[in-house]
C-alpha cells in the first residue's frame, strides 16, 4: 500500500504535467479524473492480502461474487449517471471506478472478518485466526525480512512488470510517443474492449483457476519422473483437453470474426465504427483472440511448475521480448497505423507460445504422456473451419452491410449455419473433450 501511494503519486504528476492533457472544452474534469484512478488504485491494493489468500485456499465462490457485485455496481451507476448527467463527463467514470473497488475490498473484508475464528474455519484448519494477523506488524524473534521469500518476491515482481509491458505496452507507446491521436486511440479501445470480452469471461478465469490446479497437483521445480505419476498423468490429461478447448473457442472466434467484425460494429457503434479502421482492427483482433488462448493455458501450466530459478531466467527473456515488442510496436504502427499495435502483440504472444510449448514438451519428454497434442483439432473439424471461413467471407461481400436489412439476414443465417454445422462436427469428433466439459 504505501508503494501504491508513493507510485499513485509519482504517476499522476506525470499524467498531469509532462503528457498531452486534452482541450479541457473536449474532455472536462480530466485532472480529476486522474486523481480517482490513482486512488482506486490505492484503494484496490487493500484486498490484495484477501484476494491472495482466496486464491491460494480455493475461495472461488467468494472471487466470482466480490467481482460480480463490483462489476454490477460499476456498470449501474454508469448508466444512471450517463443518462442523467451525460455533462459530468469523466466524473461519471471516475465515480463508478471508486464504487467499484470500495465493493471489492468490502466484499473481501466482510467475508474474512466472518469466517476467520468461525467453526467452518477452525474445522478446515485455515492458518490466520485473526484479521489482525492480515495486518503489517513486526514479529518477535524473527528477521525484519526473510531473504529467501524477499528473492523469490523480487522474481514474480519482475516477471510481472515485464509482463505488464507485454500485456499492455502499446498503450504506454500510444501515451508517451504519440502515434495515434486521441480519436484514433478512442476508436482501438472500443474495439480492444469489444475483442477482449472473450478473453476477460472465458479465457482470464480458466488461466487463474488451473493455474492453481497445476501448482497444487503438481511439485514445484521438480522434474516429471521425481513428481507422483497418477498426479503427472491427471495434469497432463487436464492440459491436453484444456489447449483443445480454448483452441476451438479461439478458432471459431477467428474464423467468425472475421467476417462479422463490420456487422457487429455496425450494429454497436453506427458508421462512426464500421467505416473508419474498426472493421480491420477487429478483425485482427479476432486472430490475436486466438494467441490469447492458446499462450493464457500453456502459461499457466508453465509459471505453475518453473522453480525460482528458470522464473528468473525466463525474466530474462521476456525483458528482450519488452524491448523488441515496443520496437515492433512502434515501427508497425507507423506502417499500419492502430491495426500494427494488434499485429505487434500478434508477434509477442507467438513468442511466449513458442517458450511455453518448449518448456512443457521439455517437462513431458521423459513420460508417455504428450498434451500439446491438444493443440490439433481433427482434420475433420478444420476442413469445416476453411469452408466456413470461405462461405462466410463471401457472405459479407455480396449481403454486408449496406445492402438493407434483409441481406443482412443472410449474412446472419450464412453464419448460423455454418456455426451450426461446426458445432455438430466439433461434438461429433471430439467426445473426450465433451465429455470433460460437462464434467467440469
Amino acid at each position: 500500500v504505501p508503494l501504491g501511494v508513493f507510485w499513485s503519486l509519482v504517476l499522476g504528476l506525470v499524467w498531469l504535467h509532462l503528457l498531452e492533457v486534452p482541450d479541457p472544452s473536449v474532455v472536462p474534469h480530466y485532472q480529476a479524473g486522474v486523481v480517482a484512478f490513482g486512488l482506486s488504485a490505492v484503494i484496490e491494493l487493500l484486498a490484495e492480502p484477501f484476494w491472495v489468500l482466496a486464491q491460494a485456499h480455493l475461495f472461488v465462490r467468494l472471487k466470482v461474487i466480490a467481482e460480480s457485485l463490483s462489476v454490477v455496481s460499476k456498470c449501474i451507476l454508469t448508466v444512471t449517471l450517463v443518462i442523467l448527467y451525460p455533462h459530468w463527463g469523466l466524473y461519471i467514470f471516475s465515480l463508478a471506478q471508486l464504487l467499484y473497488v470500495s465493493v471489492l475490498v468490502m466484499c473481501y473484508v466482510i467475508y474474512f472478518v466472518m469466517f476467520l475464528g468461525s467453526p467452518e474455519a477452525t474445522k478446515k484448519s485455515f492458518p490466520v485466526a485473526r484479521v489482525k494477523a492480515l495486518l503489517p506488524s513486526f514479529v518477535e524473534d524473527e528477521t525484519f525480512v526473510n531473504w529467501r521469500e524477499a528473492r523469490l518476491t523480487w522474481s514474480f515482481f519482475k516477471q510481472s512488470f515485464l509482463k505488464q509491458i507485454l500485456t499492455e505496452g502499446e498503450r504506454y507507446v500510444m501515451t508517451f510517443l504519440n502515434v495515434l491521436n486521441f480519436g484514433d486511440q478512442g476508436v482501438y479501445d472500443i474495439v480492444n474492449n469489444l475483442g477482449s470480452l472473450v478473453a476477460r469471461f472465458i479465457f482470464l478465469p480458466i488461466e487463474e483457476s488451473f493455474y492453481v490446479f497445476f501448482a497444487k497437483v503438481l511439485e514445484r521445480g521438480k522434474n516429471v519422473k521425481d513428481q507422483k505419476q497418477d498426479d503427472v498423468a491427471m495434469a497432463a490429461n487436464v492440459l491436453e483437453l484444456l489447449l483443445k478447448l480454448v483452441l476451438l473457442i479461439g478458432l471459431t472466434i477467428t474464423v467468425f470474426g472475421y467476417a462479422y467484425s463490420q456487422l457487429a460494429l455496425d450494429v454497436y457503434g453506427g458508421s462512426m465504427l464500421s467505416s473508419g479502421t474498426g472493421p480491420d482492427l477487429l478483425r485482427c483482433y479476432s486472430l490475436y483472440v486466438l494467441f490469447l488462448a492458446v499462450n493464457g493455458v500453456t502459461e499457466c501450466f508453465t509459471f505453475a511448475l518453473m522453480c525460482k530459478e528458470e522464473v528468473d531466467r525466463y525474466n530474462f527473456v521476456m525483458l528482450a521480448l519488452s524491448f523488441i515488442f515496443l520496437c515492433i510496436s512502434y515501427f508497425l504502427t507507423h506502417w499500419y497505423g492502430s491495426v500494427g499495435f494488434i499485429l505487434a502483440n500478434c508477434f509477442n504472444m507467438g513468442i511466449r507460445i513458442a517458450h511455453s510449448t518448449h518448456y512443457i514438451h521439455h517437462f513431458f519428454r521423459e513420460s508417455s504422456h504428450r498434451p500439446l497434442s491438444g493443440l490439433l483439432p481433427s482434420p475433420a473439424l478444420l476442413l469445416l473451419y476453411i469452408i466456413s471461413a470461405v462461405l462466410t467471407a463471401c457472405s459479407e461481400v455480396l449481403f454486408c452491410c449496406d445492402k438493407g436489412w434483409m441481406a443482412r439476414l443472410i449474412h446472419i443465417s450464412t453464419g448460423a449455419l455454418c456455426l451450426a454445422a461446426t458445432l455438430v462436427t466439433m461434438s461429433c469428433t471430439e467426445t473426450k473433450l465433451i465429455h470433460f466439459v460437462r464434467s467440469h
